[in-house]
């Protein structure tokens, strides 16, 4: 139902917020206003309202919109397209119109969803979701409003606090036919190198498969991120292990490593389960090396060489247990 305010020119302001639309006019008297406001309410309800470009199109069509101008802009665009592309095609949420969108709909699919995967991979894809609707609202005026505005997100799951045993390190190391100061000729030695070059640096997985030897300095015992996943370049200090595990790749070739993203993953899980080692992901190397080095330099410096900016954050990786913290007592 429309609301009517009297401002002090002596006009009447009318707003009308029905069926996710949003609009508000000014006129010279309230008779005005009310008539203005019963007129749209009235073509809102019967379909006959079109707002900017949207006319009969689905949440799927604003999607692969999104897609198509703002996610190949994205460093992670490669994933965010998979999951819109599963969305357009599994979703029968993307086959309703744009006007028919509510908070509830947005409700009852993300209860739905919360029967088939976890809490946090449900507020992952309503941020995207979310996203998409304001791009479309502020920017290209398909929508007057966001209908996710005030959904309650379910409660994710407490941060990983994984640490990695030195037995574990083991098992991998042999699981990949991984030896010290010996080259590193095939690509599963190489993958367990990268393995422990991250508990090393704390690096990302993909900045260790983008490496490359002009960004090496030996000498000065650093590496540098021209572009890491916050955008922003970085230097990264070499422990006298990190250099010796560089020093062991072969030369010449795009990469420090030669391995790509997809095969560090699919590699490094291959020899994780050969091993019988469970809920143990690459990306725990980052928890277990920033827990380490916390004990050796000062937490500012540690966030600056892991590329964290906030120190909120930087809680989540540092994992050393009570026994361990105990024992500083």
């Amino acid at each position: 139902m429309a609301s009517y305010r009297k401002l002090k020119s002596g006009k009447w302001r009318a707003e009308v917020c029905c069926l996710g639309v949003r609009k508000s006019g000014v006129f010279q008297s309230k008779i005005k206003a009310r008539a203005w406001a019963t007129g749209l309410e009235a073509s809102i309800h019967d379909g006959s309202y079109k707002s900017g470009l949207v006319g009969s199109k689905t949440f799927g069509d604003l999607l692969q919109e999104y897609e198509r101008r703002v996610s190949t802009k994205k460093k992670g665009w490669k994933k965010e397209s998979i999951r819109i592309q599963r969305f357009c095609r599994d979703d029968a949420i993307t086959d309703i119109l744009l006007r028919d969108l509510t908070s509830n709909v947005f409700a009852q699919w993300r209860d739905a969803r919360l029967q088939e995967v976890s809490a946090g991979t449900v507020n992952r894809e309503l941020n995207l979701l979310s996203h998409a609707l304001n791009v479309a609202v502020r920017e290209w005026e398909w929508m007057d409003y966001n209908p996710m505005k005030g959904l309650k997100r379910p409660r994710a799951s407490e941060p990983r606090d994984r640490l990695i045993s030195d037995i574990e390190i083991q098992k991998i190391l042999f699981s990949c036919g991984y030896e010290a100061d010996i080259p590193l000729d095939t690509i599963s030695s190489r993958v367990a190198a990268a393995f422990l070059f991250a508990i090393e640096t704390a690096m990302r997985a993909g900045e260790i498969v983008k490496l490359t030897w002009q960004h090496v300095y030996i000498d000065k015992r650093y590496v540098f991120l021209p572009d890491s996943k916050t955008g922003r370049s970085r230097k990264v200090p070499l422990s006298n292990d990190a250099v010796r595990l560089l020093e062991q790749l072969p030369k010449g070739g795009k990469t420090c490593f030669g391995i790509s993203s997809s095969q560090l993953d699919s590699i490094f899980r291959k020899h994780r389960d050969r091993c019988g080692i469970e809920d143990l992901h690459f990306h725990d190397t980052r928890h277990d090396a920033i827990t380490r080095l916390a004990k050796k330099i000062d937490v500012l410096d540690l966030a600056r060489i892991v590329g964290i900016r906030d120190l909120k954050i930087l809680m989540v990786y540092y994992n050393e247990s009570v026994e361990d913290i105990a024992k500083k007592l």
